[in-house]
């Protein structure tokens, strides 16, 4: 009773468990669960279709939006952080479904995810000194494959000094240093307006005396104005984007920019991804479960109108053991990142 009293029913007591990364309610009768990189069903249920609406309607209604038949879809955030997203008729046919990405309170750092062998300690490093470069980073990788926590992680290694403003539809990044100003996105209201989007931020942001631009997720406009900010002044700037590989990466960017209506040559934009991304860092997650960092890739300039890049790292699999988990190596490619040269300083005292 008090689960639904005061909190999302009986889905309630799962959002405990810090194993459990994704609930999913596919209507009253199934409940899956993912942990361990792996769905699997739990033995939760709703009474019916109706108690799912209501649970529905209550976590819209606590961040000030509705679901309904006029407005049947809703991104939302529970009181944790956790990100919501909530979908039901007349747009689904066998009940309303609610998608429930937990809000993850360890805050991993590189050193910890190369123990857990999520990448190997000589990319960690690699990684530590591009921050304290304060070269531009993109963290590529598809859905749940752990941008986010590699992005948490990245941001550990920035000074105490810089002014960071972090742009997220869902506000997810948990930035440890004092100096962090968190903007997020606005949906349209009831009426039809007041929509805030991550490229009207990123415009305001840069009117914000920053240092560094953190976004969560690059998906539209807004990729023209992170290049220019990261071409004029703000280095070390982050954000992630949903790629399969590091050239897809560069090619989603180029699409992306070509959505701004800026109306610039295909030349013209490589060359700004060319001069503003230094690092791209491609993470998976696993046939078996496991997220792992499988690439890390330089980005060397441009070459007969093609942006030329070079593998740092990558990860190169094996086989499969007895448990039915990926077994492979990491292979070190490149000894001395072309970064080094241009922050010798930085580095040659260590």
């Amino acid at each position: 009773m008090l689960d639904e009293m005061t909190g999302i029913g009986p889905i309630q007591p799962l959002l405990a468990y810090d194993t459990v990364n994704d609930i999913l309610v596919n209507g009253a009768q199934q409940v899956f669960i993912q942990r361990f990189g792996k769905l699997e069903l739990s033995p939760i249920t709703f009474i019916d279709e109706e108690h799912v609406f209501n649970t529905a309607q209550r976590i819209a209604a606590a961040v000030g939006r509705r679901i309904d038949e006029a407005s049947p879809m809703v991104d939302a955030r529970l009181p944790d952080g956790s990100r919501v997203n909530v979908i039901t008729y007349p747009l689904v046919i066998d009940g309303t479904t609610i998608s429930i990405r937990k809000f993850m309170r360890r805050n991993l750092s590189l050193e910890t995810l190369a123990e857990r062998r999520c990448m190997s300690y000589a990319m960690a490093d690699v990684l530590n000194k591009a921050m304290q470069a304060r070269v531009n980073v993109i963290v590529s990788g598809g859905t749940g494959a752990g941008k986010t926590t590699l992005l948490n992680a990245l941001s550990q290694k920035i000074g105490s000094t810089d002014r960071i403003i972090t742009i997220e539809d869902a506000a997810e990044l948990q930035l440890q240093q004092e100096h962090v100003v968190r903007l997020e996105t606005r949906p349209v209201s009831a009426e039809g307006t007041g929509r805030v989007d991550q490229r009207d931020l990123m415009r305001n942001a840069l009117c914000m005396r920053l240092d560094r631009i953190i976004l969560g997720e690059v998906r539209g406009g807004e990729s023209f104005d992170m290049l220019q900010a990261m071409n004029t002044g703000h280095n070390g700037s982050l954000c992630t984007v949903h790629a399969n590989t590091s050239r897809d990466a560069i090619q989603r960017l180029e699409n992306m920019v070509m959505m701004a209506n800026m109306q610039l040559p295909l030349m013209a934009i490589r060359r700004q991804i060319a001069s503003a991304v230094h690092l791209i860092v491609q993470i998976e997650r696993m046939r078996d479960g496991m997220r792992l960092v499988v690439s890390i890739t330089e980005v060397c300039g441009m070459e007969n109108e093609v942006i030329q890049l070079q593998d740092l790292f990558s990860f190169q699999i094996q086989g499969m053991d007895g448990q039915g988990m990926l077994t492979g190596e990491y292979v070190q490619h490149i000894q001395r990142p072309q970064f080094y040269s241009d922050k010798a300083h930085l580095f040659d005292a260590q």
